[in-house]
């Protein structure tokens, strides 16, 4: 049983104990219990990556909303969990049952998950624009809560399997790669709907269904292959909190550490995704190319970051997880700055700007997700409960409301450039995917900086809270 929370070695290098002769139990994941994990979170990676190169896109151009109100849609579903988000986490933090805290809300949210992934790819038969907006609202609604049910326990349950620092690191780089690897099988299915099926409705109807079946399939699949790794963790856990949801917040928020990580998480993903809801509209406007090379340009990105993980983790290892960020996320900030200056006969350069944006892109899956379980280290340290929950919640919630505006903010633009002129219009489709993301991990590296918890004063912070719980370490 892998209870032993810092190996003596470590303690050793930091002066914590004496250098003697011990024998400390393992902190490692198995290969299964990894492996189940991922496999799950790929199950909700394809429908996020859908969403994220592909509905704003599908909204104006196959159901015909104006990108003003394709834009309200997303931001109108993210503002919705300011409410459903912390909720869901302190709810989950709060749970009982012979499962645990984490596993009845994965049971329970797999299915609506599938649903919702599913009607919003559908193009209902309704007449008024007006009658096409409220239903998409409603599905945003829908699926952003069904999403937030499922995301908030898998990532609360991978900062609990393991209170080891370089693997948390390691279940968390699987958590990366399986983002990734889910976004590229959900373009690859995509490009192949689109070659089979004829009609633009149909194609991502029938993308829709697939990618709801596979989430419920893949949500069993991890909550099987995890749940034994996980029964220890049932005897070990602390305190729940037991403080009202704003109690909760405001604690959350004094954090400086979780502050820091937050504007990381933020700065980086918010830039991102803009540069990914412009992609469509970069390839098929600026450059115009078809819709395949949009496609072949996602992979480009999105394989070159699957492809690095395993560089990034091993560097993490020898280094810190703030090094590699530094690392990075200037190839990143590069990439994004030279996709603004791509012409359009620069189909060959467009492809090499894809690969070094991605290159530094797995930085940025990798690096904020794994400094959050250090966080929560802290805070128990600092209070004496653990909340895992209410810091997932808040760093989804930020993520998603920050992206929402985003994309709300440039569809307003591409409605307002279009207005103007067609030249005006190609100007800010460039400067959207290249100038405000190069601006926001600008922003990320700052906070990166000011980050403080490294891996010297993280296990310190294991061993205190060792001796606070009063477990003798094995000799």
């Amino acid at each position: 049983m892998a209870q032993a929370i810092l190996s003596a070695q470590d303690a050793v290098r930091y002066g914590e104990i004496p250098s003697v002769t011990v024998c400390v139990m393992s902190n490692r994941l198995s290969f299964q219990t990894k492996f189940t994990y991922g496999v799950g979170e790929l199950g909700t990676a394809i429908p996020i990556g859908l969403s994220i190169f592909y509905l704003l896109f599908f909204l104006t151009e196959v159901v015909g909303l104006s990108p003003t109100l394709a834009g309200t849609v997303l931001l109108l579903g993210r503002v919705w969990d300011a409410i459903n988000d912390p909720v869901i986490g302190w709810l989950s933090d709060r749970t009982q049952s012979r499962w645990g805290r984490r596993y009845p809300w994965l049971v329970l949210g797999a299915v609506p998950l599938g649903f919702f992934c599913f009607m919003q790819w559908i193009v209902p038969p309704l007449e008024s624009e007006t009658s096409l907006f409220i239903y998409y609202v409603l599905m945003a609604m829908g699926g952003y809560a069904a999403f937030s049910v499922i995301i908030l326990p898998m990532v609360a349950i991978a900062t609990e399997l393991t209170p080891d620092y370089d693997e948390r690191t390691s279940i968390m780089s699987v958590r990366s790669a399986a983002n990734i690897i889910g976004s590229v099988v959900g373009l690859i299915l995509a490009q192949i709907i689109f070659v089979l099926v004829e009609d633009t409705r149909r194609q991502y109807m029938i993308l829709g269904g697939v990618s709801g079946i596979f989430i419920v399939v893949a949500i069993a699949i991890c909550v099987v292959g995890t749940y034994g790794q996980y029964k220890p963790v049932l005897q070990q856990q602390s305190q729940a909190p037991s403080h009202s949801v704003g109690f909760q917040l405001r604690r959350v928020f004094q954090n400086r550490s979780f502050r820091w990580v937050m504007g990381l998480y933020l700065c980086s993903w918010v830039g991102v995704q803009v540069t990914a809801a412009m992609l469509p509209y970069f390839v098929t406007d600026w450059m115009r190319l078809g819709e395949q090379h949009f496609t072949q340009m996602a992979i480009a990105v999105q394989g070159s970051s699957v492809a690095l993980l395993p560089f990034w983790l091993w560097v993490t290892k020898r280094t810190s997880k703030q090094l590699v960020y530094f690392a990075g996320a200037p190839l990143a900030l590069m990439g994004v700055c030279l996709l603004g200056l791509v012409q359009p006969n620069q189909v060959g350069l467009m492809y090499v700007v894809g690969i070094i944006i991605g290159t530094g892109l797995s930085t940025f899956y990798l690096v904020p997700f794994a400094m959050l379980p250090d966080v929560i280290d802290e805070e128990e340290l600092r209070t004496g409960e653990r909340q895992e929950g209410m810091f997932i919640s808040l760093m989804v919630f930020l993520q998603k409301v920050g992206v929402a505006i985003a994309i709300f903010l440039s569809g307003w633009m591409l409605d307002w450039a279009e207005q103007i002129s067609a030249d005006t219009r190609l100007l800010v489709i460039r400067l959207l995917a290249s100038a405000l993301p190069s601006l926001l991990i600008v922003g990320g590296l700052y906070c990166v900086y000011r980050y403080p918890l490294t891996r010297k004063a993280h296990h310190r912070i294991r061993l205190r809270l060792e001796r606070n719980r009063k477990q003798p370490q094995r000799y």
